[in-house]
């Protein structure tokens, strides 16, 4: 009766199995209570390890509700599989399926470097089993275990370790595996199904708690979105309301989107860019933008047409986001319509200001002398003085609408509109020259050649509208003459501008061709009209000259000299030796009486 109430006493106090098989040892009346109290006392201890068990995943349970940081619910996760399965080591590897490796997130009991820093391939080691077959797997010894692929890399990892006995469970959402969760000893060691099973429990938590972390960045970001294109719409209200013309908008899309935006108008040229440059869209993309109504993207830019109702106005590129949120796109599809209601509000405006300019440059150009103060009054409160010098250009293009020419040339004007069936222009400028170049940017921006002719400079009323008189002529001698699509002055044609003017400048084209010469035969008292004049009825023989001259053919030589150096070394050229005989016809003609 004592032995049987040892036995009890050692059940209530928790004995092992040795101590309890020593009370029975060597006593056969007691073999019976001994066998009852070994397997009460294997009962009780299955149940405080079941207790433990589920203490430990209530616990992390409870670590996934209170989730605040992803990486320490893991850590306690494997910790806990350490410890719950006895095991040596424990830890945790995740797959990048981009990259196609699997790498360690989460060690416990680990010693050796390398094994934390090993990455495996797919589909290599037990990990690669386990997330092949979506199943667990124990090796009892790793190194006599060839139901898995070993490489080099990871055995070295494994014996730097010391590891023996591995026991791999897959991390699975639905049917993804994204990683597995191992407990491993350094002796060689069979895994319980009872281990198997509570280490695939601690698996699906740490799954629960990456989607769960998954989850909260994105809701996270979402929301950081959500708040950003609130404060962005907030933004470009406000720039609309203030009076904030194009260029802010893209300021401001680029600062929020942090990426460089580039506006365009319906026909592909720049309105405005921020940040890097960005090129034209094309037009494939503008015209899949207008069909959905949503920006497209391709070729590392995002596209999103610019329109009013059916009319395209233009486009909005954003470069250097590859990838957009869909709060972002929305943004940015945001500032396209914005975009649209400023180009509308910027064509209202401009087209009360275009009736205003052409009013003003009718009156102008046709009535001068009426009343020159008022005239530069009006042009003052349009930001024109006219009492500065201005170069008058008049633009002509066939195939393409003076309204829209009139817009391209814009840009290049103080004043620009229609008159008389053309374009006139009154550029800032003292060089009529610059004619050539505004043709041909003019003609890039239309698509079609455009031809201008330049006059001036000139300031006030009156000298401007003679001007536009002169810019008119030389137009009309350049359409003459077949040169479509360029530009020049009455000066640059020469006599033939003379000629194929309305009426000629004579006096104008005698002092562009022979002033130099006229003025230094007045200061100086010398004879190089003359000479010229015999010197060309000579036929350019300088002996004839001479004669004619009563000089010695020195002197010729010497005169002809000193007007090299003041109309130029060409001025023998055929073309220029043509122009210099007319002048000086035209110049004896308006001497004879």
């Amino acid at each position: 009766m004592d032995d049987v109430l040892r036995l009890l006493d050692l059940l209530a106090g928790g004995a092992g199995s040795e101590q309890l098989a020593e009370v029975g040892a060597g006593n056969p009346e007691l073999a019976k209570a001994t066998e009852l109290a070994l397997r009460i006392s294997a009962t009780l201890s299955a149940h405080r390890r079941r207790e433990a068990e589920l203490t430990a995943l209530f616990d992390t349970a409870s670590d996934l509700a209170r989730l605040h940081d992803p990486d320490a619910v893991l850590r306690s996760i494997v910790r806990r599989a350490r410890t719950l399965l006895g095991a040596d080591v424990s830890y945790l590897s995740l797959n990048d399926e981009a990259a196609g490796r699997t790498y360690m997130r989460v060690t416990d009991g680990c010693v050796s470097q390398l094994f934390k820093e090993v990455v495996l391939g797919m589909g290599e080691g037990i990990g690669g089993l386990v997330a092949q077959t979506a199943r667990p797997y124990a090796s009892p010894d790793y190194f006599r275990d060839s139901r898995f692929q070993h490489t080099g890399p990871i055995d070295d990892a494994v014996r730097d370790e010391g590891l023996a006995a591995i026991l791999g469970v897959p991390l699975s959402l639905g049917a993804e595996v994204i990683g597995v969760l191992y407990a491993s000893d350094r002796t060689p060691r069979e895994f319980t199904p009872d281990e198997v099973a509570l280490l695939q429990s601690l698996a699906d938590h740490a799954a629960i708690a990456l989607d769960n972390a998954r989850l909260l960045d994105e809701i996270s970001s979402h929301s950081a979105s959500v708040q950003r294109a609130e404060e962005a719409h907030d933004r470009l209200m406000d720039l609309v309301l203030r009076g904030g013309d194009v260029p802010d908008v893209a300021a401001a899309v680029a600062d929020v989107l942090h990426g460089a935006i580039g506006l365009f108008d319906a026909d592909g040229m720049p309105l405005t860019s921020v940040g890097t440059p960005v090129a034209p869209p094309p037009a494939e993309a503008v015209a899949a933008s207008r069909a959905t109504g949503r920006s497209v993207t391709g070729d590392g830019v995002w596209v999103c047409a610019v329109q009013a109702g059916p009319e395209p106005l233009g486009s909005i590129v954003l470069a250097g986001r590859p990838e957009l949120v869909d709060a972002d796109r929305r943004l940015f599809e945001r500032a396209a319509v914005v975009t649209a209601l400023l180009l509308m509000l910027r064509r209202s405006v401009a087209k009360a200001e275009d009736e205003v300019r052409g009013e003003l440059l009718s009156d102008l150009l046709t009535a001068p002398g009426r009343n020159p103060a008022a005239l530069v009054a009006r042009a003052a409160r349009l930001g024109v003085d006219l009492t500065e010098s201005h170069v008058v250009l008049v633009a002509h293009a066939e195939s393409v609408s003076r309204t829209r020419l009139a817009m391209a040339a814009a840009r290049y004007a103080a004043l620009a509109g229609s008159h008389a069936d053309e374009v006139v222009l009154l550029v800032r400028a003292e060089d009529p020259s610059l004619a050539s170049r505004i043709a041909t940017d003019l003609g890039a921006i239309v698509d079609t050649p455009v031809t201008v002719g330049a006059a001036g400079p000139a300031s006030g009323p009156a000298a401007i509208a003679e001007a536009h008189a002169e810019a008119l002529r030389c137009l009309r001698a350049l359409l003459a003459l077949g040169r479509t699509g360029e530009g020049a002055s009455v000066a640059e044609l020469g006599f033939l501008g003379v000629l194929l003017g309305d009426r000629g400048d004579l006096e104008g084209f005698v002092r562009r061709t022979l002033g130099p010469i006229l003025d230094y035969d007045t200061r100086r008292g010398t004879e190089l009209v003359r000479t010229l004049e015999e010197y060309f009825a000579a036929g350019g023989n300088l002996t004839r000259a001479k004669e004619a001259l009563h000089v010695h053919v020195n002197t010729v030589v010497q005169r002809l000299e000193r007007v090299a150096t003041l109309l130029g070394e060409d001025w023998q050229s055929p073309a220029r030796a043509l122009e210099v005989q007319l002048a000086l016809r035209v110049h004896r003609l308006r001497r004879s009486p």
